[in-house]
């Protein structure tokens, strides 16, 4: 199992902290940020395929933003895998 810190640019989250074994995501977690919706992204992603989930997550946006917590951890999430 490979563990994975992520420092994401212009959203709320501060850090994003994951794990990838076997492919699949595990141990997500994210500092700062809504708590609610992130809790609910780890939740759901918890085991996923990690490619699966970055394709899904990465383009999301928030608000007048141009990127979001959930485009942030696509980006991690890309940047794992290379």
């Amino acid at each position: 199992m490979a563990h994975y810190s992520y420092i994401p640019e212009g959203v709320c989250s501060q850090k994003i902290d994951f794990d990838i074994e076997d492919g699949k995501l595990r141990n997500i977690s994210f500092t700062k940020g809504c708590p609610g919706n992130l809790l609910a992204i780890s939740k759901l992603l918890e085991g996923a395929d990690a490619q699966w989930a970055a394709n899904r997550l990465r383009g999301n946006t928030c608000g007048a933003k141009p990127t979001s917590c959930a485009d942030q951890f696509a980006k991690a999430i890309d940047q794992a895998l290379l």
